[in-house]
């Protein structure tokens, strides 16, 4: 895959299999020189995740003109690293994508996320990087209506490139027609009611991992909840600086007393 063409990197934490990273694929095919490397299987909610208690492994999946997807038994973080290790010492891809996931990954969903942890992973790389996800779960879902807002996106992305330890976390509606564009912040809640029975007996217990999500600013229309619920898709640019610059002060002052 040597040519004047952008070089993207996608992955996914659904699968190569899924739908949405198919239809990414397809979307992106147009805009350069593509190389995937996806989960095995379904590896969602597994944010950061690593594998190292067990080799990875890795196999070619399809291959035609700028195009090669390979399966990888690792988690998606473990993917990027791969990926970045085997096919990316020499040269950087341009760009690198993670998506289209089946759900949202907006409010305090980016800290569990596997797609925003390969986007993460992107990030610290130096590499610009964009999360797509999408409020329609079904696996049959049709993503074909966000392509003109995912080529854009990544166009201007390839283009003007994104600051240093700042990625892009973009999250689709549940209805393909959707109102416009919001460039938002992440909303503030959590989830409630979080797990459910499952199989139980009188020798075992087994739970689900289920739950409610409930905003605790639902009226607040600057958030990314809110501008998907309201039928926008949210652009939020997220740092993967976690430090609390606010309290570097205050804690100074604690070791003074």
């Amino acid at each position: 895959m040597k040519n004047s063409k952008p070089l993207i990197f996608i992955s996914n934490d659904d699968g190569y299999q899924a739908s949405g990273i198919k239809q990414l694929i397809e979307m992106l095919h147009p805009l350069g020189q593509i190389l995937v490397m996806a989960p095995d299987s379904a590896r969602s909610g597994s944010s950061m995740a690593l594998t190292p208690s067990k080799p990875v492994t890795y196999s070619k999946i399809r291959e035609e003109e700028d195009l090669v997807v390979y399966s990888c038994t690792g988690t998606p973080v473990d993917c990027t690293k791969l990926a970045f290790h085997v096919f990316f010492q020499n040269k950087k891809p341009d760009l690198l994508v993670a998506g289209i996931n089946h759900g949202d990954n907006a409010a305090v969903n980016v800290h569990y996320s596997g797609t925003m942890g390969v986007t993460i992973e992107g990030c610290l790389k130096g590499v610009p990087s964009i999360a797509f996800s999408s409020f329609n779960k079904a696996k049959d879902a049709d993503y074909s209506s966000y392509t003109s807002i995912v080529q854009k996106l990544s166009t201007l992305v390839l283009e003007k490139g994104l600051p240093e330890g700042i990625c892009l976390n973009v999250n689709f509606p549940i209805s393909s027609v959707y109102k416009g564009v919001r460039v938002c912040r992440q909303d503030k809640g959590n989830w409630f009611q979080e797990w459910r029975s499952y199989l139980q007996d009188e020798d075992s217990k087994s739970y689900l991992i289920a739950g409610d999500y409930i905003s605790s600013e639902p009226f607040a229309s600057d958030t990314d909840r809110w501008a998907i619920e309201h039928g926008y898709v949210a652009v939020t640019p997220t740092t993967i600086d976690l430090t609390a610059y606010s309290m570097i002060n205050i804690l100074k002052d604690w070791f003074k007393e």
